[in-house]
């Protein structure tokens, strides 16, 4: 792939930027950030299908074509926190940033950093964006933290995105994996057009199934939407997990990436037009990556998925839940001094 360490290099030379919204890269994979800590934003190189909006790409590093996966069509990425039942998020297409109030945003080229408060508590959010373990994923450090002098009982948490994934937006397969094993997550399912509040309800788009394992399930437009309980924050303490968005060549790549961050929880999208996920347009030689969306951190354990290629389902086709085992929430607290 792409020399990460080459694309560092140049970038630490130029400045350090403070502003708006920012499309940061590693040269193997670009995020569109924007200021509340969601993503898809305006701005960059035309990808593959001529789209400019950036959410998550995966970049060719033989051509340097770019392919974009979530900002075709709606710009639906984002998150929301419900603070003993306030509530704030930030989700481009449903209604933008709400309850929120901004701190601080800030960026170089291959980072960035967004902080917000929950308007009406003092619960602060920060989404920290940086580089990795993998070459093909960035990580996003989510630290919620409780700055009063009270404490809060009741932390839910969703981050949601509509898969749009190039070459073929709005037609691709869906698999989620590490549902039963994730004790901090409340709900899931394929349904990537719902607004970022934790609070609201969403559907099962293709059929895939409502907090339950799938493989490749579609094609379809569909995306996947995750909900966790955090439980409560004494005063002074906070709470850390971690976010990974990336590609891959083909799914033996992209599992190798969630194996190399120690990902918990994972859905993988791609084209529909690659039916056994081998990262190539079925019966050519074009590019169609699986792209990724993971988490660490949220109370479960390590995925080891199937590294063979998937038996696409219909829409509507469903795999049953493969655990039900109960492990202890891996909680990482701090007390501030």
């Amino acid at each position: 792939m792409f020399s990460r360490a080459f694309a560092v290099g140049v970038v630490a030379l130029l400045p350090t930027l403070s502003s708006a919204a920012s499309i940061i890269s590693d040269g193997n994979v670009s995020l569109g950030v924007d200021d509340f800590g969601q993503l898809n934003i305006s701005g960059g190189v035309a990808d593959v299908t001529g789209q400019t909006a950036v959410g998550v790409r995966y970049v060719d590093p033989t051509s340097g074509t770019e392919y974009e996966a979530t900002s075709h069509g709606c710009l639906c990425e984002g998150w929301g926190l419900a603070v003993d039942g306030t509530t704030g998020s930030a989700n481009n297409d449903f209604g933008g940033a709400s309850g929120l109030t901004l701190v601080s945003f800030t960026s170089t080229a291959t980072t960035a950093q967004s902080v917000v408060t929950v308007d009406g508590t003092n619960v602060q959010v920060t989404h920290d964006f940086q580089l990795s373990s993998s070459d093909n994923l960035y990580e996003v450090i989510v630290t919620v933290e409780n700055t009063g002098m009270t404490a809060v009982t009741d932390l839910e948490y969703r981050r949601v995105m509509d898969w749009d994934t190039s070459p073929t937006p709005f037609d691709e397969y869906v698999t989620i994996g590490g549902t039963g094993t994730t004790t901090l997550l409340s709900s899931s399912s394929d349904d990537g057009f719902v607004s970022g509040n934790p609070l609201d309800a969403f559907g099962d788009l293709a059929g895939c199934g409502t907090t339950v394992d799938f493989v490749a399930c579609g094609p379809d437009d569909h995306g996947a939407v995750f909900d966790f309980s955090l439980g409560g924050l004494g005063a002074g303490e906070s709470y850390s997990f971690s976010i990974f968005y990336g590609g891959a060549v083909g799914l033996a790549e992209a599992n190798a990436a969630l194996g190399t961050v120690g990902a918990e929880l994972y859905s993988f999208g791609w084209s529909g037009s690659d039916t056994n996920q081998d990262g190539y347009v079925d019966g050519t030689t074009d590019l169609a990556p699986t792209y990724i969306f993971a988490f660490s951190g949220v109370g479960g354990v390590v995925q080891q998925p199937n590294p063979t290629s998937p038996v696409p389902l219909p829409a509507g086709g469903v795999l049953l839940l493969t655990a039900l085992a109960g492990f202890g929430a891996l909680r990482r607290r701090k007390t501030q001094a």
